[in-house]
């Protein structure tokens, strides 16, 4: 009587939720990670040459966060806080060659998953630590690899290419999936990231070739050489700079690395069908929640620049959706602008498996969102980012809904900015100097430093 009661009490709980009460049972979850992926290059997002048909379909059948960040923008911090929930200042992950210690890789979310029943696999970048550092003891299925990876495995050009590769894999592992044992598959692509050192850059299958070769794709506003000379000398010398001079230095090498961008990340759609063709193959579909993430942000030459790192939105803004199939139908294709995070995805699918989300862990869970709630929520975020390289100062700051503000930590002399993105949303005009924000400028000066010792 009790368990029954307890039962009715449940399917109850999850039908007011949102969530139809014939789906009581924990769910598979597919999460899927892009590299390099800038919000807005995805169909769905408002880009109007890119073609994600896959990806844009699980948009419409789930909810697109039009405000996902990440807290660091760069590979191995912003996975480490991926897997973790956690800031940098906390997991302490700055660099590519720091692995995860022990007692870390009990807390990261595959771990805690696997301990809670479910077949757990990982396929692709695993990005925290080298080679021999990776808990493959910790998954039913691991296929990752350490650092960058390279598109063509096997050989120079030939054989098959990596995101081929990976999605192949990630339909081995659903084929070895059963209907009475929930799954968790991690699949983190390479692409849409650049190939260094290979001068050709994003390195696509040859059956892309010809993909975008009849579109111009346009400058962004502020890819002009006033605002890259509107920027101080140590970002005029960095390493952003450096890359924007492979990339983007001449209009036929612009439009030839876009193109080869979007080539990969299309690659990447295709790929995505694919998985979701055998869930549904499977009969999995039904019961597999969906996350979509990109890792970091991505200039395409704004403000004289290439790469991430630095915190304008380029660099730091991330496509992110999630497919329920469980959810109400009323809330497929919705949209939310609150401010989802990197860090917020290690909770989520937790959450979504009805396990305890460590307190170590400081994002949040976004399922409330997803089901069409209104809690309250962050109204910003801090960001930071610790990385030690000659070429990329050193930096963090705070990102509200309005303001964006932060400082430079290694540079000779002080460097701070603060932009309003209502009235200034390409962040052309610091206002450090503005007499009008100077109230602003000292409480966001005063919330990074609080922050910045809160988050250990």
């Amino acid at each position: 009587m009790i368990k029954r009661t307890f039962a009715v009490t449940l399917l109850l709980a999850l039908a007011q939720s949102g969530f139809a009460a014939n789906d009581a049972r924990r769910p598979n979850l597919l999460f899927v990670l892009t590299d390099d992926h800038r919000w807005n290059a995805l169909g769905c997002a408002g880009d109007p040459i890119v073609k994600t048909p896959q990806i844009d379909k699980l948009a419409s059948q789930g909810v697109r966060f039009t405000n996902a960040f990440v807290t660091t923008s760069i590979c191995c911090t912003s996975r480490a806080s991926i897997f973790t929930g956690q800031y940098a200042r906390r997991h302490g992950i700055n660099d590519f060659g720091t692995p995860f210690t022990p007692a870390q890789i009990a807390q990261i979310y595959p771990t805690l998953l696997h301990k809670a029943g479910y077949r757990t696999g990982f396929i692709g970048k695993f990005g925290v630590g080298d080679k021999g550092k990776m808990p493959v003891e910790e998954f039913d299925y691991f296929k990752g690899f350490p650092g960058q990876g390279k598109y063509w495995p096997k050989a120079k050009d030939g054989g098959t290419h990596l995101t081929d590769v990976m999605t192949s894999q990630g339909l081995e592992f659903i084929a070895g999936c059963k209907a009475d044992q929930p799954f968790c598959l991690s699949i983190s692509y390479k692409a849409p990231h650049a190939q260094d050192p290979d001068a050709r850059q994003y390195l696509y299958a040859p059956r892309y070739k010809d993909l975008y070769e009849d579109v111009t794709i346009p400058l962004p506003p502020t890819a002009t050489d006033a605002d890259f000379r509107a920027q101080p000398d140590f970002l005029r010398n960095s390493e952003a700079r450096k890359r924007w001079d492979i990339r983007f230095a001449t209009p036929a090498s612009y439009q030839a690395m876009i193109k080869g961008y979007y080539r990969l990340i299309t690659q990447v759609d295709d790929s995505v069908g694919q998985i979701m063709d055998a869930l549904r193959t499977a009969g999995l579909d039904q019961n597999t929640v969906v996350i979509f993430m990109g890792d970091n942000g991505y200039y395409f030459g704004e403000h004289g620049l290439a790469d991430k790192w630095f915190p304008h939105e380029e660099s730091i803004r991330v496509p992110l959706i999630i497919r329920d199939p469980r959810a109400a139908s009323g809330l497929a294709g919705k949209t939310r602008d609150e401010m989802a995070l990197n860090i917020d995805i290690a909770p989520t699918l937790l959450s979504l498996a009805c396990v305890d989300v460590p307190k170590s862990m400081q994002g949040l869970d976004l399922t409330p969102l997803v089901r069409g709630e209104h809690p309250a929520w962050r109204q910003e975020f801090f960001y930071e980012h610790h990385f030690k390289h000659p070429g990329i100062p050193m930096s963090d700051g705070v990102r509200t809904g309005r303001y964006v503000y932060w400082r430079y930590l290694n540079v000779d002399h002080d460097a701070e900015w603060l932009f309003d993105l209502q009235g200034d949303p390409t962040e052309t005009k610091n206002l450090v100097d503005a007499a009008p924000t100077a109230p602003i400028l000292a409480a966001l000066r005063a919330k990074t430093t609080a922050y910045g010792d809160s988050l250990k």
